[in-house]
């Protein structure tokens, strides 16, 4: 449908590429994101516990979705072959992953749908030997963990689950009667000999982490009454019997996680702060003992965000922490609070999962595994000692960057300084005027590291295309301590929008970026702050938004994830409406004049689609150009690689219809 104001409205149920604007760099577009999709992707690293071999989890080509897991030998033989590892043994495809190695290193605990497309069980293979299914649950299956003596391997089962965990995923369509009906994620242990299992958890409590006590007798376990989704937010740190006798050991004023027995049983260490997103972890460390008592913070006004721990001694814990927009690595001796010199990496390390930087330690803490990526270089497994690793796979060698350089860049804002990853053009030319985009990350608890770029969400393509890509890391954000990531209570959009304009001006004066053609973009909280940018100024010439959020009122009540608001707002929003309405850009959208994309997935749970509607329809009727897109069965991750490819397309066709116009006589870069 057309309006009449000349803009196009578009609803999307389902793609079609050929309605997509051509420009001359096409062909280099769309080589560039088939090579984004050419990725094999690693999704978990785990070095066993003698130190002797590291399994991954891997993406099959294509995205099809399926993972599977190989085996490999380090040290002399690491010549070998690396050996698949399946629950299947005729080398059919299927999700496999959530890797565990046990105790005596001979045995990987894995999850794999094999039996039943979309159901995984719990299964154990030997090395050099066969695999045995353990489990016949019907439901979600999470987090196999095996227990210190090797007899047990724990597990998080949400039975009869009707989606997998997480607001990320897409949300179940509601329809009828809302009853609000839970379903409890809990603790399972499941035999290891005989693949007995038994939920131990209360049917009340949804269990989100969980760590074995040193004997294998009890659990340090985080864990809520309600809606997993949204109680998260509210997690206590609880100490669990084999009965299911649940005793509250730590009740935070903000989120926690990563909770963390110490290897004398008597203490549980864990990451405390304020964080906007489960599984994005960032704050300070604490320590509590296990059988109650004061929590005591062991790093205070440390400029960095602990983000994983690991004991390696009675006293002392090896933590990886996001500082200056890079992963650092340090000890830590609990008793004095002293650190070891941050080291910081070049390039981002891993675990696997999103949000989980770290490394994988053997038994002796000298010997580790990991996934190494950067904006220069793919994904690739990495295993030897902890600093000096080998690299172990090379499924990614033949890919090159098809964007320009990265830099790390810092800038003054207010009292801060703030960091950001500049994206310079593919061909870049000093001698020539450039435009940029801002790429505002979500969260806003969350550091951007140089990453490999993913399909999803990909603005690094922007590059190939001759743009400047700002990716700033405003207040709010993980990497400069505590303060700075509070430092957007009660504020959004203001200080971080001061934080983003410094940085443009910051690169438009050291480098040939047009002035006059600078657009924004973003997902999540990054589309709230397009939605915000472009109703507080005109200083961007075009805007891309992604999942944004255009009015926190009524947002409140519709997203799946309301708690996560308390702690930056304060207040509920019916308690205190005014600090809402503050930051929300549909009260000052009469403002805005620029040019705007929107766009989002249908069964969106954390940014619920009709916030995208909202800011479009508003644009629409007071008559500035938008678009809307809203794709099918997508949650607040965007999937389906016909998605994806079309969401890169329709952002750079955006960008370039804006904002690649011919400037005092000079044709701009492409």
């Amino acid at each position: 449908m057309r309006a009449r104001t000349g803009f196009i409205v578009v609803i999307v149920l389902t793609v079609c590429g050929q309605c997509l604007a051509q420009n001359n760099s096409s062909t280099v577009l769309t080589s560039s994101v088939d090579q984004l999709f050419a990725v094999r992707q690693f999704r978990q690293v785990a070095i066993a516990p003698d130190g002797l071999r590291v399994a991954w989890v891997e993406t099959l080509p294509e995205r099809s979705g399926d993972t599977a897991i190989y085996v490999s030998t380090l040290g002399a033989a690491s010549g070998n072959k690396p050996v698949r590892v399946s629950a299947t043994s005729d080398g059919s495809s299927h999700d496999e992953g959530h890797i565990a190695w046990a105790p005596d290193s001979k045995h990987l605990a894995f999850l794999s749908d094999a039996a039943e497309e979309g159901q995984s069980q719990l299964y154990v293979s030997e090395v050099g030997g066969g695999t045995t299914k353990l489990t016949a649950l019907k439901g979600f299956l999470d987090a196999p963990q095996w227990s210190p003596d090797g007899k047990s391997i724990g597990i998080l089962f949400t039975e009869n689950a009707p989606r997998a965990a997480g607001p990320l995923m897409p949300m179940t369509p509601e329809t009828g009667l809302i009853d609000d009906k839970i379903y409890e994620q809990r603790l399972t242990i499941v035999d290891a000999a005989t693949g007995q299992s038994r939920q131990i958890s209360p049917a009340d409590m949804y269990v989100y982490e969980f760590d074995w006590s040193p004997d294998s007798n009890q659990f340090a376990v985080t864990a809520a009454h309600g809606a997993g989704d949204a109680k998260w937010y509210m997690a206590e740190i609880y100490v669990l019997a084999p009965d299911g006798q649940m005793r509250s050991v730590y009740k935070p004023k903000l989120q926690l996680a990563k909770p963390r027995w110490s290897p004398d049983g008597k203490s549980i260490a864990f990451i405390a702060g304020i964080m906007s997103d489960e599984g994005s972890t960032g704050g300070d460390i604490f320590l509590v003992p296990s059988m109650g008592g004061e929590a005591r913070n062991v790093t205070p006004k440390i400029a960095a965000s602990p983000n994983e721990l690991t004991w390696i001694a009675p006293q002392k814990i090896l933590f990886t922490a996001i500082v200056d927009g890079r992963i650092g690595v340090a000890t830590l001796d609990v008793t004095s609070g002293k650190t070891s010199d941050l080291w910081s990496e070049p390039e981002v390390l891993s675990t696997g999962g999103w949000g989980e930087f770290g490394i994988s330690l053997a038994a002796d803490h000298k010997t580790s595994a990991v996934i190494r990526q950067s904006f220069s270089r793919p994904p690739e497994i990495w295993a030897g000692a902890t600093g000096n690793w080998q690299q172990i796979t090379h499924a990614n060698d033949q890919l090159k960057p098809s964007w320009g350089e990265a830099k790390s860049i810092h800038w003054t804002s207010d009292k801060f300084q703030v960091q950001g990853w500049l994206l310079y053009p593919k061909d870049y030319d000093p001698k020539r005027r450039f435009p940029m985009v801002v790429c505002v990350h979500g969260g806003p608890a969350v550091g951007l590291l140089p990453y490999w770029p993913e399909p999803f969400f990909n603005t690094s393509l922007l590059s190939t295309q001759g743009y400047f890509v700002l990716y700033p890391n405003p207040r709010g954000s993980y990497g400069a301590g505590e303060e700075f990531t509070l430092a957007n209570v009660k504020d959004f959009g203001y200080g971080d929008l001061r934080d983003i304009l410094a940085g443009v001006n910051k690169v438009v004066k050291d480098l040939p970026v047009d002035n006059d053609r600078v657009g924004i973009t973003g997902w999540s909280y990054g589309g709230f702050m397009t939605m915000w940018a472009v109703t507080q100024t005109t200083r961007f010439r075009a805007a891309v938004s992604g999942a944004g959020l255009s009015n926190w009122q009524s947002y409140y009540g519709e997203n799946d994830i309301d708690e996560w608001m308390i702690p930056y707002f304060g207040e509920s929003v019916y308690e205190d409406p005014a600090v809402y309405a503050k930051s929300s850009a549909m009260n000052f959208i009469k403002n805005a004049k620029t040019p705007t994309l929107v766009l989002v997935g249908d069964r969106d749970g954390e940014v619920p689609m009709p916030q995208s509607r909202e800011f479009w329809h508003a644009l629409k009727t007071l008559g500035v150009e938008t678009q809307l897109v809203i794709y099918p069965a997508e949650g607040h991750f965007i999937a389906q690689p016909e998605h994806e490819r079309d969401i890169i397309r329709r952002t750079v066709t955006w960008f370039d219809e804006h904002m690649k116009a011919k400037k005092d006589g000079v044709q701009a870069a492409r």
